[in-house]
């Protein structure tokens, strides 16, 4: 077994990893679902909705004949359930026990939440959730003689901080705003509930990224969790003396994989479709990694000024051929069924322009109906020509210069236009 990749090798085996090109998976839509959750181990929920929120994004991705109604149902039937990762997400039930170390720390306040605690509101708000059942944080607007205990932003940092420590689960979410829960009553019969030792949960945090992401090094396995760094480096270690990790370079650059992820680089990574990811995707959260792996410098800038943004709001990464190949700012409008493509920028070493605009017209489609769209804008490309070569892929190669032309597509029944406006 090799103790080094080429930088080609480890991208084949990252890609691989985080199943982008999608793996067909037959059987059920919503089972699908779960497995590409599972194989993850963790699905960031995002709140912004620039386009189709991230965690509907980024399981679409995986799975092409995924629809928000199979996550819902995930939730309904304890197959998964939400909490914290490196962020807020969603994770397997099976997997709950693993959250029970951050939970203990945050009761014992060995780890601080962003909120300060008030024991008094907490006791308060358990009370009402057992005797009245599920609550939103708008329920607890006004309902009591004493105002101050019922404020609206107080009770909703007392059920964020009880929902922090384990106490409440939130079994669903209602306009994107989460129904809160005591615990005992979301989690399903016979779940594992035993704490796992430091040394367990290390190697678990270990396992579980290194099956989904291929290679990985201490600091990525326990990325953003508090308290983790020093019980993953020992586990680590102790795992590569037993050979149930091996080492690996990559151009000077330790790493660590599992033995048989490594069998992956034994398959052809096989030619796939051009895949519009989310800024939250698994593949590229951790910027560091994703640039030293993939030559990729990428920030989100939704955060940053207007005057300071480079390339946009919402920059969506592009992938296609095994690189990350161009980047694309983009708004649905969904009143108006309107895809906006703001600014579409390819990495300056990109010259095989005719093949990228075929794979990347082909992925719009599907894109534009994923997020409800059937009409699209683009408004801006660098290099400039692209865009009008674009609109003529977009519109089988009749655009209008004043106004949308309408183009049936059989194989998705949907009217797409392209506006050139």
């Amino acid at each position: 077994m090799k103790n080094s990749l080429s930088i080609q090798e480890a991208r084949k085996l990252v890609l691989l990893s985080q199943r982008l090109p999608s793996s067909k998976f037959v059987g059920p839509a919503p089972a699908a679902t779960l497995s590409a959750i599972e194989h993850l181990g963790y699905i960031q929920i995002d709140t912004l909705s620039v386009i189709q929120r991230a965690h509907h994004h980024t399981i679409w991705n995986r799975h092409p004949r995924y629809q928000a109604s199979q996550l819902d149902r995930l939730l309904a039937d304890k197959r998964v359930f939400e909490y914290w990762s490196h962020a807020a997400a969603y994770l397997p039930m099976r997997d709950f026990r693993f959250s029970l170390p951050r939970k203990r720390a945050m009761a014992c306040g060995d780890q601080e939440h962003w909120y300060a605690r008030d024991a008094k509101l907490e006791q308060l708000v358990m009370k009402r959730i057992h005797d009245e059942g599920p609550l939103m944080a708008r329920d607890f607007e006004g309902n009591s003689r004493r105002r101050g205990d019922w404020h609206a932003k107080p009770a909703k940092r007392t059920l964020e901080n009880l929902f922090m420590q384990g106490k409440l689960m939130s079994p669903r979410r209602v306009n994107f705003q989460k129904v809160y829960d005591l615990t005992q009553r979301v989690l399903p019969q016979g779940i594992d509930l035993s704490m796992p030792s430091r040394q367990l949960h290390a190697r678990f945090l270990i396992t579980r990224y290194l099956r989904a992401n291929g290679l990985g090094q201490p600091a990525e396995c326990c990325y953003l969790l508090k308290d983790t760094r020093s019980s993953v480096a020992e586990a680590l270690a102790e795992m590569v003396l037993g050979g149930e990790v091996k080492a690996i370079r990559v151009e000077g650059d330790l790493y660590h994989a599992l033995p048989a992820s490594l069998e992956q680089l034994n398959h052809r990574l096989k030619s796939s479709p051009l895949k519009i990811l989310s800024p939250f995707d698994n593949l590229v959260i951790q910027r560091k990694r994703i640039k030293k792996l993939f030559g990729f410098d990428y920030q989100i800038e939704c955060y940053r000024p207007a005057d300071k943004r480079r390339y946009g709001y919402f920059t969506l990464p592009l992938l296609w051929n095994g690189r990350l190949v161009a980047r694309m700012d983009c708004k649905a409008s969904r009143k108006e069924s309107l895809m906006h493509l703001h600014h579409l920028v390819l990495e300056p070493w990109m010259t095989r322009t005719d093949g990228f605009l075929q794979a990347l017209s082909r992925a719009l489609r599907g894109f534009m109906k994923f997020n409800q769209c059937h009409r699209l804008r683009i408004h801006k490309t660098s290099p400039h020509p692209l865009a009008d070569a674009l609109r003529a892929l977009m519109s089988d190669g009749d655009v209008s210069t004043a106004a949308p032309k309408e183009t049936r597509k059989k194989k998705t029944g949907v009217c797409f236009a392209i506006d050139s406006r």
